[in-house]
């Protein structure tokens, strides 16, 4: 194991909720957008897609920061999707489409898959898994499902919804770890870091 000061922790995300999780977890990130065409990735499963796009966000960080890899860096790319009645949801393309998807959902269930690819970009080693969550949506109103779209939250979130800002209301529960549906599972990271070997308890900041 690796001391504090020896360690770098980067996000590979824009996602303010990915880094509200990591520092309400005492892990505060350096946060290094990819710009990865999402277009790239092109999979059948949901499972499949959420880690290509992951794996995708963790290299093009991890190309960038590779000259520069002192102390050891570690790049976590993550990325998610909804499954939901055989289709595959990331974000709406428009307030229409996240309108209409909420028809749909109200009042059932779907499946939030989060990829996870954790790189040691010093080590050469990476880790990267995928997390799953049940959520099930409440029996929500049309006028509630416009005065929700009209905030313009569903357009930013893979699966049209958040349960930790104004669309938690319209998850009436979930089955697994609520961190996936926020995008990131902080019991799964401490799993992937433990594959480095390194422990989570490295990351906090003191």
């Amino acid at each position: 194991m690796r001391p504090t000061n020896q360690l770098r922790f980067v996000l590979a995300s824009a996602s303010p909720a990915r880094r509200k999780s990591l520092q309400a977890a005492g892990i505060e990130p350096e946060v290094l957008v990819s710009g990865v065409d999402e277009s790239k990735a092109n999979a059948e499963l949901a499972e499949t897609l959420c880690l290509d796009l992951a794996r995708l966000k963790a290299e093009a960080i991890t190309d960038r920061v590779r000259s520069t890899s002192e102390p050891t860096t570690l790049v976590l790319g993550c990325d998610s999707v909804l499954a939901f009645d055989g289709e595959i949801l990331g974000k709406p393309v428009d307030a229409d489409d996240a309108t209409r998807r909420w028809k749909q959902m109200r009042g059932r269930s779907g499946v939030l898959h989060s990829g996870h690819c954790l790189i040691d970009v010093t080590g050469g080693r990476r880790a990267e898994a995928v997390a799953s969550t049940t959520v099930h949506f409440a029996p929500v109103t049309d006028d509630e499902i416009a005065a929700y779209v009209a905030t313009g939250e569903p357009l930013q979130v893979a699966g049209a919804f958040t349960i930790d800002g104004l669309g938690g209301p319209f998850v009436e529960r979930v089955e697994g770890d609520p961190g996936t549906v926020v995008g990131l599972s902080l019991p799964l990271l401490r799993n992937l870091l433990g594959e480095l070997d390194v422990r989570i308890t490295d990351l906090w900041q003191r």
